[in-house]
């Protein structure tokens, strides 16, 4: 993990449609099993995806540093995954699992999925000219809230950001971001198996 500040493009953005299943793949989770900081990532010796959408389809595999939890994930037919949060907040799109990177900000939970995932809003949010090079449709700077995007707001989201970035560097229970609650940890109908059911790699028996 980087403890770098996030990288602002200080003058101009591009937007050419950058979509957020660009940053779904990868995802800093709460790990079901002790609370720190897991990771979501395609299972090792996947082929790239030749299309961005197929992203969500390939299997994952949730793993945490910390307490040696392991889980795997199987899209089942008929049963996509999912990019984005529910009406409680945001959640990996294929265990369901709290992201770990979310933090109060102006009265609301700013949330991304990994380090990339931040630097790409920082990007966005301090830029002073902002230009689109592509439809706006399934982009996903155009997508962002009104109050991400608000210039009243800039200096104040992009402190989150760097919240966010500093929690990137932080694994522990104890180091959890209060706005990075638990919704229940029910079983997922779009897994292989329920994300309780975890198991512990050799070294953390």
């Amino acid at each position: 993990m980087s403890s770098e500040p996030v990288r602002v493009e200080p003058l101009r953005h591009h937007d050419h449609g950058t979509s957020l299943l660009r940053f779904a793949d990868r995802a800093l989770v709460v790990c079901p099993g002790c609370g720190g900081r897991a990771l979501v990532a395609p299972r090792p010796g996947l082929a790239a995806p030749k299309y961005f959408i197929e992203m969500l389809s390939r299997p994952h595999r949730l793993t945490c540093g910390g307490c040696g939890a392991i889980a795997d994930w199987t899209r089942e037919r008929g049963h996509p995954g999912r990019v984005g949060g529910g009406p409680d907040g945001a959640e990996d799109p294929f265990f369901r699992r709290p992201l770990w990177l979310q933090t109060r900000c102006a009265g609301r939970v700013l949330w991304a999925y990994d380090e990339k995932h931040v630097d790409a809003l920082a990007a966005y949010v301090g830029a002073r000219l902002r230009e689109r090079h592509a439809s706006p449709t399934a982009a996903m700077f155009a997508r962002l809230p009104v109050w991400m995007k608000s210039a009243a707001r800039r200096d104040e989201v992009l402190a989150g950001l760097t919240t966010l970035r500093a929690l990137a560097d932080r694994s522990a229970p104890a180091d959890r971001s209060d706005a990075a609650h638990e919704r229940g940890d029910t079983s997922c109908p779009h897994c292989s198996a329920p994300t309780r059911s975890l198991r512990r790699s050799p070294r953390a028996r």
